[in-house]
């Protein structure tokens, strides 16, 4: 692997005899601009945006950056690959979120959060938050934000509310989040090793769940309850990017995570036990009804599918002969090295493995059809109903399917013709040496925005950040610190993903009207790291 990136390198600087110029930076940035434009300005949905883009930068990779057929042929065929892994967790989690509601189990889990707490803001922190934290460490791309959307909505958030909060709420727990697979990947293409990296990511990371936690109480309940909340997300912040940093720096970073989620619940419904966080309106102790207290007997059954999801998701990752055992089904295409006739070499390997059995589309597949089972068993679900479930899952995914596709064919673009790259390049060369550590997360969040993913923004612009920080004799541990960071926060904003969470919540077509709410709010998070690497450059 190291092998490869040495020789992406290599390419990049025949590549760079195409000068940097402002003209062919500005051509590079057109077809994301296009995007964030038509969704952000003129509300358009993912697929018609996303469409615009790809044609854009079809169009500018042929024109101004040598693409020819067979490099548009490889990036489409990858991005096809990538698209369908994607499509097999968002069409699974479609499913497994029309089967519950169907069943009951949605609202039953909104009225058992109610009895927990009728505090607004104590509900906020507890599913958009923690819970999502904890279930990206344990889920991947868009998982989290599929399964706490429709929760929030279920709870009486906006649709466009629920999937800002959900996405916003989980950015700090990207990187040691499913199982830490980008920051592994940030090791491996360095050649770093992990007691290198580690401390001051976990250290960017832990700082960042703090604005995550206070944004989703301002997205969900405005600027007033910040007051209410400030107390809760700073004790939590504290445990939580803690509990992840001591599990990080020693040596357990696959778990970060997960541990800082698992701990933030307890403590939470611990926290929850005091009358000052049970209702916002008293604070006397409520006793549940006959009716309640029957509805707390559905509630684990309600709440089986997603209990399912976790311990699959556990036992797969952590029983190697089992995980053996599943990944010995696999999808696997090699593709050809393809180059620009401006020298962009993009090499020969493997597109995107999936791991067909192990899959996290798999385990949300697994847990729909014992799920199914038990709810069918308990009369939840009777005749007929998977067949309106599954018009329920077709009408949704559809739409959402064909926005990704979209958006990730423009990104496969971009990078195989080297738009991507340079984009980069372009930032890293407008700053000095004194101010790069501010730019640094932003390029990272670049590539993730763009890609839609903290790895793939860690496989296009770690050797990057590497070099820059070599050659301008700033700290290498740092400067990757700030890139994974960066990346980790920009992921949630990147349209692709925005596209799952509306996927589950009715709003396909409408992502645009979710980033608008989620740009502004997104970015504060990646200025708190791109700030605080400067102050610690400087020290």
């Amino acid at each position: 692997m190291q092998t490869r990136f040495k020789h992406c390198l290599e390419s990049k600087l025949s590549f760079m005899s195409l000068s940097l110029t402002f003209w062919n930076w500005l051509l590079a940035l057109l077809p994301l601009l296009a995007v964030v434009v038509l969704m952000l300005v003129f509300r358009w949905g993912g697929g018609r945006a996303g469409g615009v883009g790809w044609l854009i930068a079809v169009v500018v990779a042929v024109f101004f950056f040598g693409a020819g057929f067979e490099l548009l042929a490889v990036a489409q065929v990858k991005s096809a690959l990538l698209s369908l892994d994607v499509f097999y967790i968002i069409w699974t989690a479609l499913l497994l979120f029309s089967m519950t509601k169907r069943a009951g189990a949605i609202d039953m889990i909104g009225k058992a959060m109610t009895g927990l707490t009728e505090d607004r803001v104590m509900q906020s922190i507890l599913i958009s938050w923690v819970m999502v934290a904890f279930l990206q460490g344990t889920g991947g791309f868009g998982v989290p934000v599929a399964i706490c959307a429709p929760l929030l909505v279920g709870l009486g958030f906006s649709p466009i509310q629920a999937v800002a909060m959900a996405s916003v709420g989980h950015g700090w727990a990207v990187s040691f989040g499913s199982f830490a697979s980008s920051f592994q990947t940030l090791t491996a293409v360095t050649g770093l090793p992990w007691q290198t990296l580690a401390p001051l990511s976990a250290l960017f990371l832990g700082m960042a769940a703090f604005p995550c936690g206070l944004l989703v109480v301002i997205i969900g309940n405005g600027w007033k309850s910040l007051k209410r909340g400030l107390i809760p997300v700073l004790l939590l912040s504290i445990l939580m990017g803690t509990v992840q940093y001591v599990l990080v720096v020693n040596g357990v970073w696959t778990m970060g995570a997960t541990g800082a989620g698992l701990v933030g619940l307890v403590a939470l419904f611990l926290m929850l036990r005091l009358p000052k966080y049970r209702n916002q309106h008293d604070s006397r102790d409520i006793s549940p009804s006959d009716e309640v207290a029957e509805e707390g007997k559905s509630l684990w059954v309600s709440l089986i599918g997603y209990g399912i999801l976790v311990a699959l998701a556990f036992a797969v990752n952590l029983i190697s002969p089992l995980k053996a055992f599943l990944n010995q089904v696999a999808l696997r295409l090699e593709f050809p090295e393809v180059t620009t006739s401006f020298g962009w070499v993009s090499p020969a390997g493997a597109g995107q493995v999936i791991h067909v059995l192990s899959h996290p589309g798999a385990l949300i597949l697994y847990t729909c059809i014992l799920s199914f089972v038990l709810f069918r068993w308990l009369g939840y679900l009777k005749a007929g109903d998977l067949r309106r479930i599954i018009g329920d899952v077709v009408r949704s995914g559809v739409n959402s399917s064909t926005g990704i596709l979209a958006m990730v064919g423009m990104a496969s673009i971009m990078l195989h013709s080297g738009m991507t790259i340079l984009l980069a390049q372009g930032l890293s060369e407008s700053f000095s040496q004194a101010f790069y550590p501010i730019v640094a997360p932003f390029i990272g969040a670049l590539g993730a925005f763009i890609t839609g993913s903290n790895m793939n923004s860690n496989v296009l612009f770690a050797v990057l950040q590497q070099n820059t920080a070599d050659m301008m004799n700033l700290s290498v541990p740092l400067i990757l610190a700030a890139q994974t960071a960066g990346a980790s926060l920009g992921s949630v904003l990147a349209p692709s993903k925005v596209i799952v969470g509306c996927s589950t919540v009715g709003l396909a077509g409408k992502e645009g009207e979710v980033m608008r709410k989620m740009l502004f709010y997104g970015i504060i998070p990646i200025v708190i790291v791109a700030l605080t690497a400067l102050i610690i450059s400087r020290v």
